[in-house]
């Protein structure tokens, strides 16, 4: 056999190792996500949102059921506090919480580990004047299947209006408005 044919050879069982790849290469474009279903506890637009309590970088405790007792909606922002975060926090609370006075906004630290790593790193990122969660252990993050830079609102009655990545801050304008 020659060289060029044994070349060859692992590319092709590459290629018949993926099974359906003709899919990929022409998507239906169908939204294949299992439909949600109203009143059901769970991290997608429509469900009820998951209650939790945390611990904030002031030791206070939160409760998110309790709070959305007295205000118009939670948005929660988990944060890594990297640059991009930054960027996506820094807009958020110049470019939208101020058009929303009655709208709970967090920050979520995941990755700082504890209560002291998280306040440390909010003091230094310059947030002092929010309001940020230590999710040391991730289990909002878990519960909302959320990472880096995801941006979760839910409205006063503990619906999820939107869970999906921060981009320009439109998005979440535009649902805020829209909420009851």
């Amino acid at each position: 056999m020659s060289f060029a044919k044994l070349s060859v050879l692992p590319l092709v069982l590459l290629l018949a190792a993926c099974q359906d790849i003709t899919d990929d290469l022409a998507p239906s474009g169908a939204d294949e996500r299992p439909e949600v279903v109203a009143g059901t506890v769970g991290h997608a637009v429509g469900q009820l949102a998951p209650d939790f309590t945390l611990t904030n970088t002031r030791s206070e405790s939160f409760t998110l059921s309790t709070e959305l007792a007295v205000s118009d909606g939670v948005v929660m922002y988990f944060a890594m506090w990297c640059p991009i975060c930054d960027s996506h926090m820094s807009h958020m609370r110049t470019q939208v919480a101020s058009d929303f006075p009655g709208v709970t906004f967090l920050i979520v630290d995941y990755v700082s580990g504890s209560i002291t790593g998280a306040r440390a790193a909010q003091i230094s990122n310059g947030y002092n004047d929010l309001q940020v969660l230590a999710d040391s252990e991730q289990t909002v993050l878990d519960r909302y299947r959320a990472t880096m830079g995801t941006t979760v609102v839910i409205d006063r009655n503990g619906v999820v209006r939107m869970n999906e990545d921060y981009k320009d801050g439109a998005r979440l304008h535009e649902t805020l408005e829209a909420m009851p």
